[in-house]
């Protein structure tokens, strides 16, 4: 394992029952990097980003075959737990999805859960908002209801709920796809800032983002692996025709 990869695929393919949706998949993910993973619908990206922090195994009748090495442990080894393997690799999904609770708890539910001292909860809950860059705009209404915060607000909590756990990795689905494009640029800066501390992984429809916030990006089609560079290298010269064909606009 190279000394700044924190992940490693090696091989890996997988099944939805009978249906394969990934094929002989092999990549690696960099320390302190955000990588993007593009494609068509139903190509894989959001399956892959899934197989990550094992959310897989809560769909019946999936399977997994090859390795997925975290901080050179295969994750998919009888022995790990995958409770573990999802506090250190966190995940934001497409949609905002706060519980219905107040802000304050929103943030400390899962700390409480694995044991974090009641006196830690309060430095904890600033600490995680200041990161998610939210502090300021519900430091007086934390008793608050989440449910009451804007979409693009409400992302930003779900965001500093998973750094609250404290994880190496932070998996993102579409993370701006349901919001506006001010609540967007917002999350990018994010995302920016983010990558200092953790490794990111990022699955978007949208290039311009790619291109943006990520210094890896990876091109998935019908579940292939299809080409995986330096993010500046796909966009302006990428080495096979189907990934420029999709960039460019040609199909997908």
């Amino acid at each position: 394992m190279a000394a700044n990869d924190i992940i490693q695929i090696h091989h890996v393919n997988f099944y939805y029952g009978a249906v394969r949706a990934l094929t002989d998949i092999s990549m690696q993910f960099e320390k302190n990097k955000v990588t993007a993973l593009i494609g068509p619908s139903g190509c894989g990206k959001s399956t892959l980003l899934r197989l990550l922090n094992r959310m897989n195994d809560l769909i019946d009748q999936t399977r997994v075959e090859g390795e997925i090495l975290f901080e050179g442990r295969n994750i998919y080894a009888p022995q790990v737990d995958p409770v573990e393997i999802r506090r250190k690799i966190g995940m934001v999904f497409q949609k905002p999805n706060p519980f219905p609770k107040t802000i304050y708890n929103n943030i400390t539910y899962g700390p409480k859960l694995n044991g974090v001292p009641a006196a830690d909860l309060p430095g904890l809950v600033e600490q995680s908002l200041r990161q998610a860059v939210l502090w300021d705009e519900v430091k007086d209404i934390l008793d608050k209801s989440a449910m009451n915060l804007s979409g693009g607000q409400q992302q930003r909590l779900c965001i500093a709920r998973a750094l609250a756990m404290k994880p190496d990795v932070l998996l993102m689905d579409e993370p701006t796809s349901a919001l506006d494009p001010i609540s967007t640029a917002k999350i990018e800066e994010l995302v920016e800032e983010l990558k200092r501390h953790y490794t990111i992984i990022i699955v978007t429809h949208n290039m311009q983002q790619a291109a943006r916030i990520s210094d890896q990006t990876a091109f998935f089609y019908l579940g292939n692996l299809i080409e995986y560079n330096k993010t500046e290298k796909i966009f302006t010269k990428p080495d096979v025709k189907q990934t420029e064909d999709y960039i460019t606009g040609r199909f997908g």
